[in-house]
């Protein structure tokens, strides 16, 4: 409905310039068809008449008005009107309303979809651990933003590749291969030879038992065994990678998050795609060498200060395989590259996206996108949570998810704009009570499917054609609400998949449990009108099949019974 007004809107203002209206060579502005917030303003609304009057130097009702009777007569449109400083509001003909319905249900679980993004590909990169210990609940932040980033994309067209890049290569990973040493050998963090920057989490000591136990380990089609040896650092240091990545993999398999690409930093070396990266970037003149470092030149494309590449001591800084990495991804195809990250990320951004630029390989600029989370907050019983036992600094992904469950877990961490900072309260998301809104969604699809249950008991019918037919009754305000909003739902996964925003497919859901809700109690289903019957349980079922949809694009569950 929003493309069909969008193209009537234009063929008004193409209609005023040629009768002289408007300028014939006034551009047409980038106006907008939105649903208005107050629902007694209309159905849809567009600012086009504002945005035309200056540059006509009219007056932005007049031409509302002249745009309103230039529109090109269409039986969804009930009524046009022209209100405030000059918006024009529509309001759709009951026909076109229960012609969207079917489609909810011609549709199914497609409804909602769209090809905008057919034939092209993205690629999403998210979590990206370091394999040096258990996923925190920061971590399941990054997951489900990033898998849910991929759901709308792929809702939306898009061909989605879901891609972990592991670093397993630095200093954090040497202080994970010491650490396991010393439990190895033995030694327990307080005691006197420990590691200064060593782990300390129990599951150190789990590593260097299987380790010394000869236990092999699968992970992503290659078996590491433990060689038992506790003064073989190096061979440490492989079986406590293999490890830590087939726990992490573990957990997010629980959480309902997978990938397509595993992706190892340490390959950028061994493939030698860091050396040839800096070359590039040597011989195309954007480096310079000062105090033994070499420099990239990235003030030259936007960065604020020029970066080191190389240090003094003839390693490379953490920017560099960053952008080689990003650089095989541009040469894997990916149209367009998101990463999500922390907040904490935010500094390297631009020196990535320099170090690309600087590449000139016809990367755009912008690119890649980058989706930074905030921190998450764990609370029980009004305080905060800060250790778990297992990992001994921080609330691990797995303590929610055995906690609390998959589905509050997972909706829990997308249900906020990922660049706000969120509180997780326990107590509320294994509440089984209306305000915990993941159970207030989940009932309302459960309630639903227990209507078909009922009328199967009652020996009743139900028409589904026969429900389309009959009228909607739009005067009665929560029958409208709800048209409306089940409906709304494809400009929602549209939304969500352009801003990169699944958290909009979560606030939508509760809005619709919630507009349900309002008709539940105001009508009675079950009834023995056939007629009526049928036109209730058509909303019911419709409301039904989005709310299933919408779940699936969160990863969340829809229970029938519960």
């Amino acid at each position: 409905m929003k493309t069909a007004l969008r193209d009537l809107v234009l063929q008004a203002i193409d209609a005023l310039r040629a009768a002289g209206t408007l300028p014939a060579d006034l551009e047409t502005p980038e106006f907008v068809i939105e649903r208005p917030k107050n629902r007694a303003q209309g159905d849809f609304s567009t600012n086009a008449a504002m945005l035309l009057a200056k540059p006509s130097r009219s007056n932005p009702r007049a031409i509302a008005q002249a745009l309103v009777d230039a529109l090109p007569a269409n039986d969804d449109i009930a009524s046009v009107e022209v209100a405030g400083p000059g918006f024009i509001n529509f309001r759709v003909a009951e026909t076109a309303w229960r012609r969207g319905l079917g489609e909810v249900f011609t549709r199914g679980e497609s409804y909602g979809r769209n090809d905008g993004g057919k034939g092209h590909v993205a690629g999403v990169e998210y979590v990206s651990a370091n394999p040096t210990g258990p996923l925190h609940v920061g971590h399941g932040r990054a997951a489900v933003i990033g898998d849910c980033v991929a759901r709308v994309l792929a809702a939306n067209g898009w061909d989605v590749k879901r891609e972990f890049y592991y670093n397993d290569a630095g200093a954090q990973i040497n202080n994970l291969a010491i650490s396991v040493q010393a439990r190895a050998q033995g030694k327990g963090p307080d005691d006197a030879g420990w590691p200064e920057d060593g782990y300390r989490g129990d599951y150190i000591k789990d590593v260097a038992a299987a380790y010394l136990r000869g236990d092999s380990v699968e992970v992503e089609g290659h078996v590491v065994t433990g060689t038992g040896d506790p003064d073989d650092l190096d061979a440490i240091r492989h079986f406590a990678v293999a490890y830590l990545r087939r726990e992490q993999n573990l957990d997010l398999e629980a959480y309902g998050v997978g990938f397509d690409v595993y992706f190892l930093e340490s390959s950028l070396y061994t493939d030698g795609k860091v050396e040839e990266t800096v070359r590039e970037l040597v011989a195309g003149g954007h480096t310079y060498e000062e105090g033994g470092a070499l420099w990239l030149r990235s003030t030259g494309f936007g960065d604020d200060k020029d970066r080191v590449m190389r240090k003094s001591d003839g390693t490379y800084t953490y920017f560099v395989p960053d952008v080689a990495y990003h650089l095989s991804k541009w040469q894997r195809g990916y149209e367009r590259a998101i990463t999500e990250l922390g907040a904490d990320h935010h500094g390297s951004l631009a020196r990535v996206r320099a170090g690309l630029q600087a590449l000139d390989k016809g990367i755009p600029l912008g690119w890649p996108e980058y989706v930074l989370h905030q921190m998450v907050t764990v609370m029980r019983g009004g305080e905060e949570v800060k250790l778990s036992k297992r990992a001994g600094s921080y609330v691990t992904l797995r303590d929610l998810v055995d906690e609390v469950g998959r589905d509050a877990t997972r909706w829990f961490l997308i249900a906020r704009k990922p660049d706000s900072q969120l509180t997780f309260d326990i107590d509320l998301a294994r509440s089984q009570s209306l305000d915990n809104p993941v159970y207030y969604v989940q009932v309302s699809h459960a309630r639903m499917c227990g209507l078909l249950r009922q009328l199967a008991e009652r020996g009743l019918s139900f028409d589904r054609e026969r429900g389309l037919a009959q009228p909607l009754a739009l005067d009665d305000t929560a029958t409208h609400a709800l048209v409306t909003d089940l409906q709304r739902y494809p400009d929602v996964v549209e939304s969500a998949g352009r801003d990169l925003e699944p958290h909009q497919v979560a606030g939508y859901l509760l809005e619709l449990a919630q507009t349900f809700q309002s008709y539940y109690n105001d009508h009675q289903f079950l009834v023995d009108d056939d007629a009526t019957r049928d036109a209730r349980l058509v909303l019911a079922m419709a409301t039904r099949q989005v709310l299933a949809n919408g779940l699936g694009l969160l990863g969340v569950g829809a229970p029938e019974v519960m």
